[in-house]
């Protein structure tokens, strides 16, 4: 199985754990509003359960989980992982106090968080340089397959069968998948047999022999440059607003249109799908055809449509119907997402190429804590303060007050875009 039939076929298996380990924080999302009515919480409760009771442990245990990734046999980690986080998702349908639900949550960011780095090791060893591009954009698709799982499928369960049988249920494949890649998939470390057997060249020969910087120098030489730093707070910040929008948005579609969950699952999985998809692909296309080797245009331009994503996004809720408010959330979605290539295609070119993986690995620690963690909860602590003024418009209001936050992340852009030329410069001296 060390053929091209089986380089697929794991790209394939990794791309379907990676779709359901996403998925269970966007149904979590989409049934908030029924567990807050069975259990009885406040919205700052429901928010410490999405946002930094998850991904404060997702992001501490992230570290050494990728050092065994990339020293110990990442099947057995990624099978056992996948299982444990399989597992406490089911066991949050069977939760009946918050107490239990947050303790689950802590259990379910410790398997997830190792989903990631150990599947963009496998493929790295599996794929040769020229190949990599195509094969993790391909698994990235994994991203877009857990909207249409977590929204479409989830909103429907929870409909016909309520938000307990939902999470069950949503636990399932994930022991399923977690015994198959045991059983089928095979580790192959970075070594000579890796280029024979799959035609990928190992990391160690992609460099110089040289040791790899310690994580003093890797930090040091990345706070020394002023748009990594402007970079790393704007994708941190934009985590921030993201999140806390995205985990509340079918709580608000439900309070105040009154839709039901698996209409509503049906509308998102299609807006966000499409909107994404759309978005991504407008903005890696115009700054490769327009703006090649053009950084500082590039990230002005991002800047301006950071900047618009959150004009647009306060139209979903001041929409009069929910018709025009799922319109104007569409156009959020392409809007907001045209600067995901052009950014994180900066920040690669900006590392040196010993510095790459652990310069992405800070940008998304950052936006764990701040963005995953506190989003949710700013936004539910918010609804609850807001609520003896506007009643069953707090949500309402909570979400339209985070929008002018996108201003904000794109102002960080529009800093990068001063000093990209320069530090790009300087890094191109060093090489």
């Amino acid at each position: 199985m060390k053929d091209t039939t089986y380089k697929h076929y794991l790209l394939a298996v990794l791309l379907v754990i990676y779709a359901f380990n996403n998925t269970d924080r966007l149904v979590l999302g989409l049934v908030l509003q029924n567990i807050k009515n069975d259990l009885l919480l406040s919205d700052t409760q429901l928010g410490l359960l999405t946002g930094i009771a998850f991904s404060f442990f997702y992001a501490l245990v992230g570290v050494p989980l990728s050092r065994w990734a990339d020293r110990g046999d990442r099947v057995v980690l990624i099978a056992a992982t996948t299982a444990l986080w399989s597992v406490a998702v089911a066991l949050s349908g069977m939760a009946h106090s918050f107490t239990q639900l947050l303790l689950i949550r802590i259990l379910a960011a410790v398997g997830e968080a190792a989903c990631l780095p150990a599947a963009f090791s496998m493929i790295a060893d599996y794929f040769s340089r020229a190949e990599r591009p195509r094969a993790l954009a391909i698994y990235y698709q994994g991203g877009t397959l857990s909207v249409l799982i977590g929204y479409l499928l989830g909103g429907w369960l929870n409909q016909f069968y309520g938000w307990r049988i939902t999470l069950i249920l949503l636990g399932v494949p994930g022991v399923c998948l977690a015994l198959t890649a045991m059983l089928t998939l095979k580790e192959m470390r970075r070594s000579t047999r890796v280029s024979e057997a799959a035609g990928a060249i190992p990391e160690s020969q992609l460099a110089s022999g040289s040791t790899p910087p310690s994580l003093r120098e890797v930090l040091i030489t990345l706070w020394r440059q002023k748009t990594f730093r402007n970079l790393a707070l704007f994708y941190a910040i934009t985590a921030f607003f993201n999140t806390g929008v995205l985990q509340w948005q079918p709580a608000f579609f439900l309070r105040t249109y009154g839709l039901q969950t698996g209409e509503l699952g049906s509308w998102i999985a299609g807006i966000y799908g499409a909107g994404t998809l759309v978005g991504t692909y407008l903005g890696g296309e115009w700054a490769s055809r327009r703006a090649g080797r053009n950084e500082p245009r590039q990230l002005k331009v991002m800047a301006i449509a950071n900047a618009c994503a959150g004009s647009v996004a306060a139209f979903t809720y001041l929409s009069a119907n929910w018709h025009w408010a799922f319109l104007w959330m569409l156009l959020w979605c392409m809007v907001g997402t045209i600067a995901i290539g052009p950014v994180f295609a900066t920040i690669q070119t900006l590392a040196p190429a010993r510095m790459r993986a652990t310069a992405i690995s800070l940008i998304y620690l950052l936006a764990n804590l701040i963005g995953m963690g506190l989003g949710p909860l700013a936004a539910g602590a918010l609804s609850d303060a807001l609520q003896k003024w506007f009643a069953a418009d707090s949500l309402r209001v909570a979400l339209l007050a985070l929008c002018p936050g996108y201003v904000w992340a794109g102002w960080y852009l529009w800093k990068a875009s001063k000093t990209v030329s320069g530090d790009l410069a300087r890094v191109a001296v060093h090489e």
